[in-house]
């Protein structure tokens, strides 16, 4: 991963802009704490589908008052977006062997969007920020704060304060007593009750979100590069919950939450910028700053097979859950499809219309596949059609996070920018036929 300098990381808007043009709709960003304890019930600048329908742009644009179009702001950005590369021409080389998908599809449909919560980001490669325990409960970093917004209730409250001190409460070997100031998150991950956040000096601040306080904070290393590029809870045969924590020091670390200790650190010749682990637990895929990933066994660290195929450095990863296929995402905007059973190469190279291709997610029954890239589209693919049809959600902003709800009913998209920044919600469009022949 790219390194950025501590004025550089302090300012999300400038660093997401090192990634690509930015042409300004309303002004500056608004980067000052909103106020907690204001009235949801009294934003007026919300939407809703029902506001859609009537003609109001799903992000509260006032495009009848610009001077320009939707349109024309859309072939303006498309035209000047310069997507970010480690390796000049990565994205136009790869143009050529995309698969062939048909657009157009709808699978998920407008729901709400909320701009009482301001979804951050604080390096323009990582957007793993939003995550969602269910329909009702979604989790993100927001300004100097991780917070929860609830869509059922449209309510929100900090999880974690990262302005001031933070302290664990509980006492167990490794923690930090003296806890974190001012910790800068770097990545989320969120699954069950437990929360884990990742700092960009290899902080690591766990959060049973059932119990008071924080529970551990710890370094994961010491080197000066060792900011934190990626998180993954999961949960061992054994019932106890672990995660694997990605550093740019070239390590992934296996933490186990009923000890509160690392059980393993594996070393790679490149900053690991992503790892996931496949629904069995036996094997990991491992992307980062190099064109080749990597799978992984995940007992010994030993190197299954590498992965060849991407032009650039891979920021994300993804399994699906029938565990014999799983996607990456490289800078080189594409996300790659790889088949377990033949890793020779990928099975589908799905393209992106601008930029690099930095948060990929299943849905939790395999049916579909969202790829985010950096800003303004995510990409909605139909599996079990071999990814050859998709849905694109078309919006403008930085895109901070994309998240599916366990239930696969709802996708919550965090969207960062000077002045829209908002948390869009999407629900899986569903036929009832058996209604209509009542009816």
């Amino acid at each position: 991963m790219s390194r950025r300098s501590d004025g550089e990381l302090s300012g999300a808007y400038r660093a997401a802009e090192q990634e690509g043009r930015h042409v300004d709709l309303m002004g500056d960003s608004d980067f000052d704490d909103d106020v907690y304890g204001q009235s949801i019930n009294e934003s007026k600048e919300d939407t809703s589908a029902v506001d859609v329908k009537k003609g109001k742009d799903i992000q509260g644009i006032p495009w009848d008052n610009l001077s320009f179009t939707r349109d024309r702001y859309r072939k303006t950005r498309l035209e000047q977006y310069a997507n970010f590369e480690n390796v000049p021409n990565s994205g136009k080389n790869s143009e050529k062997v995309c698969t062939l998908v048909d657009k157009g599809a709808l699978y998920y449909e407008f729901q709400y969007n909320t701009r009482s919560v301001k979804p951050s980001i604080l390096h323009f490669q990582l957007r793993n920020l939003v995550w969602a325990t269910t329909r009702h409960d979604v989790y993100l970093l927001s300004q100097h704060s991780v917070l929860h917004w609830s869509p059922f209730a449209s309510e929100k409250h900090k999880v974690i304060d990262l302005q001031g001190h933070i302290t664990p409460s509980e006492k167990h070997q490794g923690n930090v007593s003296e806890g974190f100031y001012q910790a800068q998150v770097s990545t989320l991950a969120v699954r069950g009750n437990l929360l884990v956040a990742g700092g960009f000096r290899g902080e690591l601040i766990c959060k049973f979100l059932d119990r008071e306080g924080i529970s551990y904070c710890c370094k994961s290393t010491h080197d000066d590069n060792g900011i934190t590029n990626s998180l993954e809870i999961f949960e061992k045969p054994s019932g106890s919950v672990h995660f694997l924590a990605s550093n740019n020091d070239c390590g992934v670390r296996d933490f186990d939450m009923e000890k509160f200790q690392i059980c393993n650190n594996f070393r790679f010749p490149w900053a690991v910028n992503h790892t996931s682990l496949s629904p069995d637990g036996k094997l990991v895929a491992i992307v980062g700053d190099n064109p080749e990933g990597l799978i992984v066994d995940t007992n010994s660290g030993k190197t299954v097979h590498d992965l060849r195929g991407h032009l650039d450095y891979s920021f994300a990863s993804a399994w699906n859950p029938d565990g014999r296929t799983f996607a990456t995402g490289n800078q080189d905007k594409t996300c790659r499809i790889w088949d377990i059973r033949n890793l020779s190469e990928s099975v589908a190279v799905l393209g992106g219309n601008m930029g690099a291709i930095r948060s990929i997610r299943y849905t939790s029954d395999g049916r579909f596949l969202a790829m985010a890239e950096p800003a303004d589209f995510v990409h909605i693919f139909d599996v079990g059609r071999g990814y050859r049809r998709k849905q694109v959600v078309d919006f403008f902003g930085e895109v901070s996070g994309i998240s599916f709800s366990p239930d696969t009913e709802a996708l919550f998209i965090g969207v960062h920018d000077r002045t829209y920044s908002s948390l869009l919600q999407y629900n899986r469009r569903r036929f009832y036929s058996y209604l209509d022949s009542a009816v």
